[in-house]
């Protein structure tokens, strides 16, 4: 990939993107949150079981 090849894609996304409204913004914020949660939940879990089993 070249270097004219480079700019040519990075111009393609930066017409592509744009500011999120609140709505989309909120809504990226609640999953953010809820992946957080979930994996947080699940590191519990095995270090839970593990202090059961192992401890």
């Amino acid at each position: 990939m070249g270097l004219k090849e480079f700019f040519r894609s990075s111009a393609a996304i930066f017409r592509l993107a744009h500011k999120s409204d609140r709505d989309e913004f909120t809504l990226y914020l609640k999953l953010v949150v809820l992946g957080i949660a979930v994996v947080g939940t699940i590191g519990f879990l095995i270090k839970l079981l593990g202090a059961i089993f192992f401890g």
